[in-house]
């Protein structure tokens, strides 16, 4: 078939959707999936989804691959092209300059998506769609505007896991053909491939040979290590444990890869078992890798079996269905009502004074004085105040944050204490990191169990229970509550603030509508932008103005954009990064 033949054949299946029969099956398929996506076929109009990640595996591993390729191309007009698993342009390498314009020109460029979404038929994005090398030319694109260019695309799939990783592509214009382009591009893919493997191959082996010392060195120990595509558990966890702590334990264990070695953190299980989590090994591999060594150990403090008589008794004030949590609730008032002393631990504002305050209430009998660890080290009358509640013949006191105290307060809290341990209850709460060696020798030995409180993340079941609770508090009684849209959104947050982050947001939403049905146009900014990184005071500023300009032009991008002053690009760019949802 001819150029012009072609070009006449898309222009009736456009018009027509009509098939000439000399049109490649999986071309007429592209083209159906391009029309049903409602891609423009006479305008290119891609979006920029992300800066690119260039310290990616997939980067690593091809780098070598696309200079000897490049290198041995320097005299023809093609371009080396290297995308992510979505169609994003990761890096492109092309010596003429003349191509160069010509693929600016319609944004085949890093950070922008040439997925069959955006871009149509064209192959990269239908290589990716089909997972099937893909030489497409010409006419035989979608849309218009890239019919001068032919596209040998090539997906890249991980030698060990099968899932797709990227597409390695070569364009250069249409006169020039494209057999060659597709042999080169399966040569330079299968290359690519056999690094991906030697490079997981490597740190597999580092992963399995730390894990394996790791339980020798601790037989009764339990261990778990966790990979880009590997997980290793023992077989005193897997005996220990069900699916769901199992699960549980895998979450916890991947929001903790990445802190430093020797970090401590207590966490509640679905099932109401508490572990401890010892991050033990640096695998030196770099910001890039996901990798870490845990030792596990289960906790029986304040663990023992709850009478069934117990389980269904809630604490006042206190509102939560998760397993974890009523589990962390019911071994509170437990020693609460035992008289025993407690250290509760856990993240800021996810609820450790309030189960401990709803405990006193419900099981102590006498006034429960509550003093702040910062405010014992920054007051002396705060030190004094706590002396004389101590040397009343019964008291209760609950002390927040004790780890914040530097070791000179820890010492006279400690003084205070001492032997005082059957003269009345306390309890303390401390953040569920590691505390400080101070803590562990100084203060903690009074305290004879610990209670993990979980984050409201790990239970986010409970915002069900908890929005119209606070909605109520919030407005004095209003009848006001969510719809579905907005409570989906809440699920999808984060919540690093906890429970008191939640109170926050919904005040914000009882200031904007007192009664009646919110909807997501009602939450502030923060639980519309879902990103994946703590923001900057700048950037949470750039993200509430993008939303405010998006609300104020109903959602056109290029509206929002023009008004804020910045190019279409980077709106697209910031949404993608701050994870806003329209």
């Amino acid at each position: 078939m001819t150029a012009k033949d072609l070009r006449v054949a898309r222009e009736r299946f456009l018009s027509e959707h009509h098939l000439d029969s000399s049109i490649r099956q999986d071309i007429y398929s592209s083209w159906q999936r391009s029309k049903s996506l409602k891609v423009v076929p006479d305008q290119l109009d891609l979006p920029y989804v992300r800066e690119p990640n260039l310290d990616c595996p997939l980067v690593t591993a091809a780098g070598p691959v696309l200079k000897q390729l490049a290198d041995g191309l320097v005299d023809e007009p093609v371009s080396v092209i290297l995308t992510s698993a979505d169609g994003v342009i990761l890096t492109r390498i092309a010596a003429s300059q003349r191509l160069n314009r010509t693929l600016d020109a319609v944004s085949l460029a890093p950070g922008f998506s040439y997925s069959e979404e955006f871009a149509g038929t064209n192959g990269i994005g239908t290589a990716l769609e089909t997972r099937q090398p893909t030489l497409v030319t010409g006419a035989e694109h979608y849309v218009e505007s890239l019919g001068q260019l032919a596209c040998a695309g090539v997906p890249i799939t991980h030698p060990i896991s099968g899932a797709l990783v990227g597409a390695l592509d070569l364009t250069g214009w249409v006169e020039d053909g494209g057999p060659l382009l597709a042999t080169l591009a399966k040569s330079a893919t299968a290359q690519i491939e056999g690094r991906l493997l030697a490079q997981a191959s490597a740190e597999q082996t580092a992963l399995l040979n730390a894990y394996l010392k790791a339980g020798r060195r601790a037989p009764q120990a339990g261990v778990l290590a966790l990979g880009d595509d590997l997980v290793l558990l023992n077989r005193r966890l897997r005996l220990a444990l069900d699916a769901q702590d199992q699960a549980a334990l895998l979450e916890h264990a991947v929001d903790l890869t990445g802190m430093p070695a020797t970090h401590r953190h207590i966490v509640a299980l679905p099932s109401g078992l508490s572990a401890r989590l010892s991050s033990t090994e640096d695998f030196g591999f770099g910001s890039r890798r996901q990798m870490a060594l845990f030792y596990v150990h289960l906790l029986d403090t304040a663990n023992s079996a709850i009478p069934a008589t117990e389980k269904h008794d809630s604490l006042p004030g206190i509102t939560g269905s998760s397993a974890s949590w009523r589990r962390s609730c019911q071994q509170i008032a437990r020693c609460a009502r035992e008289q025993q002393w407690v250290t509760v631990s856990g993240e800021p504002g996810s609820g450790r004074t309030a189960a401990l305050k709803a405990a006193a209430m419900a099981h102590i009998p006498v006034r429960t004085r509550i003093f702040c660890g910062p405010e014992l080290s920054g007051d002396s009358g705060v030190m004094q105040a706590l002396r004389q509640e101590l040397e009343q013949d019964r008291f209760s006191i609950i002390l927040r944050d004790i780890d914040l105290l530097d070791e000179e307060h820890q010492r006279s809290v400690a003084d205070l204490i001492s032997g005082r341990e059957h003269a009345g209850w306390t309890g303390v709460t401390i953040g569920a990191a590691a505390h400080n060696t101070d803590l562990d020798t100084l203060i903690l030995p009074y305290f004879s169990h610990t209670v993990p409180v979980p984050a409201l993340r790990h239970r986010i079941e409970d915002l069900h229970d908890l929005v119209p609770l606070l909605l109520r508090q919030l407005g004095h009684g209003a009848e006001l509550s969510l719809d579905p849209a907005a409570m989906r959104q809440l699920c999808k947050y984060s919540w690093p603030g906890n429970v008191s982050e939640l109170r926050q947001v919904l005040q914000e939403v009882v200031q904007r509508q007192r009664s009646g049905i919110a909807g997501v146009d009602q939450l502030p900014p923060v639980c519309r932008a879902l990103s994946r990184h703590t923001l900057t005071q700048i950037e949470a500023l750039e993200r509430d103005a993008i939303v405010r300009s998006l609300e104020e032009n109903h959602g056109n991008k290029k509206a929002a954009a023009t008004a804020l002053g910045i190019s279409r690009a980077t709106i697209y760019r910031k949404i993608k990064e701050f994870g806003i949802g329209l």
